[in-house]
């Protein structure tokens, strides 16, 4: 029984903690969508250091794996993310500026491949589909007859959403799991109390119920 509630508490503790890292993130998305220009920075940075150290730990696996066949392929990847990862770090601008327009040609093209399939089909999802389309087509010109200025906000809305989202699931995650844990708690302790209260009885109470 006591590891029983060591561990409901552990997990309790454990769901805590997500939701506490969750607030965290919600109210660091919040604050990201007040300030885009600080959150577009702020992720093109961390974008830069994630290649950087994903392009050294790649290199270091390629060197630690050298004489097989794909030795020299881990290590141009390698060194193509760390040249990526100093060229962002050093030109987060201009990086925002080269990000932002894939991004709108992507949302142009997504648009346009849904406004067209959902019109040759027209399945069942006609016109939810008609309706992604077109927003995709919107949100892509919007950003496009914007840009450059458009990349100082615009990368930094999606990070900040991003941010905003995952905070809000990991409150659900763990404002639920602390609720599960707790109800579990509840139910097991009485079936434990009724045990120990058996076990407690004395054996002179059994031997006059046996009697009567």
């Amino acid at each position: 029984m006591a590891d029983s509630v060591r561990e409901s508490r552990k997990l309790s503790r454990g769901f805590s903690g997500l939701a506490l890292l969750g607030a965290l993130l919600v109210v660091a998305g919040l604050v990201g969508l007040v300030y885009t220009g600080v959150a577009t920075l702020t992720s093109m940075i961390l974008f830069g250091w994630l290649l950087l150290i994903g392009g050294l730990v790649g290199l270091l696996h390629a060197i630690q794996s050298r004489g097989t066949s794909y030795f020299w392929l881990g290590v141009v990847v390698a060194a193509l993310n760390i040249a990526a990862g100093v060229v962002v770090i050093r030109h987060p601008h201009g990086t925002a500026e080269a990000l932002t327009m894939f991004a709108a040609l992507l949302f142009l093209t997504g648009g346009v491949f849904r406004l067209v399939g959902s019109v040759v089909v027209r399945g069942p999802q006609f016109g939810w589909t008609l309706l992604q389309g077109a927003f995709g087509l919107l949100l892509g010109l919007l950003v496009l007859f914007d840009w450059p200025h458009s990349s100082l906000y615009v990368l930094g809305c999606f990070f900040s959403l991003a941010l905003l989202f995952d905070g809000l699931g990991l409150i659900a995650i763990g404002v639920g799991g602390r609720r599960i844990v707790s109800m579990v708690s509840d139910q097991t302790a009485p079936a434990g109390g009724a045990a120990r209260g058996e076990q407690a009885q004395p054996p002179g109470d059994e031997q006059k119920r046996s009697n009567n």
